[in-house]
């Protein structure tokens, strides 16, 4: 079986880290070269960064910070936030990315997905889907949150899939910040659905909320942010405990 990877969010604003509660009330958590080389140090087997007002403000993510992220860490890092076209694409993994995450422009335009796989392969593809429970529906959000879709989560995260992507990221927008554990029942129901590699965001409060996941679904990874920036749970000290309850992990 294969280790299941904890990965933290460097959610960037302003070339700040932030963290909000269910994509609201978004404070300043710390400086995201200082954050990358800390997790990089201290246990962490990927590294997220998510520019998360890059789409909703018309430009670009910021490349010189990727770049100064990217020289301080040896760990597969994922970059997303104003990705809309192949030339993007190619200057984010320039910068140093190993990976790249689409969202807004792919809800938008979904050949987006199948261009970058075919000119990058589809590893390099995380399709972040940001959705909401709502009349007993999971909705798709796009623009950080802000703007509904007419698209449904699971049926959306097939199509990326047919598409090309690699690997689906899905955030609860329900449990993002609220520390009361991962949304488990979608999770499951996709990865029975499909055949990529799905990671977990939004909810993680506790180590129990890890093993949860880990257990409930067949989730390959799991993304927190605000327990690892507050140090509230240390990233080593998490794999201990999920190794001791024989959840294969990186130690």
């Amino acid at each position: 079986m294969l280790a299941k990877r904890i990965i933290p969010c460097l959610d960037i604003k302003d070339g700040q880290t932030v963290k909000g509660i269910k994509f609201e009330q978004i404070k300043v958590v710390g400086d995201p070269v200082e954050l990358g080389k800390y997790y990089c140090e201290n246990g962490a087997d990927e590294l997220v960064f998510l520019d998360i007002t890059a789409t909703h403000e018309k430009r670009k993510a910021w490349i010189d910070l990727v770049k100064r992220i990217a020289r301080k860490i040896n760990i597969p890092f994922t970059v997303g936030g104003g990705i809309s076209n192949i030339e993007d694409a190619e200057k984010i993994l320039n910068a140093g990315a190993d990976k790249i995450s689409v969202n807004s422009a792919a809800i938008n335009n979904s050949k987006l997905i199948s261009d970058i796989a075919k000119k990058f392969g589809s590893q390099f593809v995380v399709l972040a889907i940001d959705a909401k429970l709502e009349n007993n529906q999971w909705k798709v959000y796009k623009n950080g949150g802000r703007i509904q879709t007419e698209l449904e989560l699971f049926s959306w995260a097939k199509k990326a899939e047919e598409l090309g992507c690699g690997e689906i990221l899905f955030t609860s927008m329900n449990h993002d910040g609220s520390k009361n554990g991962f949304a488990l029942e979608p999770l499951k129901f996709l990865t029975e659905s499909l055949k990529i590699p799905l990671i977990a965001s939004g909810g993680a409060g506790t180590i129990g909320d890890f093993e949860d996941v880990f257990k409930f679904s067949n989730v390959e990874a799991a993304i927190a942010a605000s327990v690892f920036h507050s140090k509230e749970i240390e990233i080593k000290n998490l794999k201990k405990e999920l190794s001791r309850n024989s959840i294969p992990i990186r130690l």
